[in-house]
């Protein structure tokens, strides 16, 4: 029985090459060789920015910015409430509040037209999220900020090389924060990066990422300092993807429109949109099972899976999860639109090889299973 993934990483001949090359010279950790300055200048270039500092996650990256724009205890951050919780997680390393923003129903980004009403004394970020590869509407956004005197951190984990108004994101903000998980539109396994144009930005996260070593004397830290560090040879992996992303992504957009062509005409699936502003990456071909339940929605998957026909559950909100519940951080209400989708959404198979054939066969297995229902 064929099986299709929701998504694997596109490597070639160029990856092994790179690595190779940064075993040879025995520079394999985050402190020597080439390849992470190679990369973090290359990637800043692709993005429009002056400057990259790698880092081990895109995690690390979301953190690593927020200490360095200078995000503390007490501070209030407004985010996306639906993401992965790895973004909300990087504000709480901080201890700073997230304050949880409402969806579009369309897009499923942040809505912006909410934010002045979020915006307290302590208030000193906006956080937006550029879900499954379509940009947040960053006008509006920018507005908001100059006007309270904001910072505006992108993250831009599944969103690289997307456009907004033809700015590339991770250009938009004074920083973006990039993933490079294996399943992300360019990968090096693990890893991630910023993207800033502020060169006082990038001098305090380079000697953060590094354990904060002194400059006289390298044992006496400078600050508090994290271990997050890019390998040589991740960044050798990163240098070899960033030389065909615009062919990734290329491939995903072809992958996407096939996928809305064969389903625009079913009812019950809300399929991704791409507003006249942007260029949608498609990091995700996510829909959305209208009128589903979750019990529902898992049958759906359930039956696919049997077709070896591999899906994945959208993200659950930051307002609907237990744990920030339990410790009073926000309750259920807070965000209704973000609400109705969270239990009624998947991903279809998108990796940026799929042949037409292939995403047939899941077409007519989904409309099958939906109809079933």
């Amino acid at each position: 029985m064929r099986y299709l993934p929701v998504s694997h990483p596109f490597l070639d001949i160029k990856e092994t090459d790179y690595v190779n090359d940064a075993l040879k010279s025995k520079a394999i950790s985050g402190f020597f060789g080439e390849y992470t300055p190679r990369f973090e200048k290359s990637f800043a270039s692709y993005c429009g920015t002056k400057y990259g500092v790698a880092v081990s996650s895109g995690t690390t990256a979301l953190h690593i910015a927020l200490v360095a724009i200078g995000i503390k205890q007490g501070d209030e951050v407004l985010v996306s409430t639906l993401t992965n919780m790895a973004t909300f997680f990087a504000v709480l390393y901080q201890g700073a509040k997230p304050i949880p923003i409402d969806i579009e129903s369309e897009t499923l980004n942040m809505d912006p037209s909410i934010l002045e009403s979020k915006i307290t004394s302590r208030t000193k970020a906006i956080m937006v999220v550029h879900l499954f590869g379509h940009p947040v509407d960053m006008d509006p956004v920018i507005g908001v900020a100059k006007k309270y005197r904001l910072a505006v951190v992108e993250d831009c984990a599944e969103a690289h090389g997307a456009l907004y108004k033809d700015k590339k994101t991770g250009s938009l903000g004074d920083v973006g924060c990039f993933s490079f998980y294996a399943n992300k539109i360019i990968t090096t396994g693990e890893g991630g990066m910023v993207t800033t144009d502020d060169n006082a930005l990038t001098e305090k996260m380079r000697s953060l990422k590094g354990l904060s070593f002194g400059d006289e004397f390298k044992f006496m830290h400078k600050d508090i300092g994290y271990n997050y560090k890019l390998t040589n040879l991740q960044a050798a992996i990163g240098c070899a993807q960033l030389e065909k992303i615009e062919m990734i992504i290329g491939n995903k957009r072809r992958i996407a429109a096939y996928y809305e062509q064969k389903l625009k005409d079913v009812q019950e699936i809300q399929l991704p949109v791409e507003k006249p502003y942007a260029r949608n990456v498609f990091w995700m071909y996510h829909i959305v099972l209208k009128g589903k339940k979750a019990d529902e929605r898992q049958l759906i998957m359930k039956k696919l899976k049997e077709k070896g026909i591999e899906t994945r559950e959208g993200f659950i909100p930051y307002n609907l999860q237990n744990t920030f519940i339990e410790r009073g951080l926000t309750n259920k209400e807070e965000c209704p639109v973000a609400n109705s989708v969270a239990y009624n959404s998947i991903y279809l198979p998108s990796g940026p090889v799929l042949r037409e054939e292939e995403m047939d066969y899941v077409v007519d297995n989904l409309r099958n299973v939906i109809v079933s229902k």
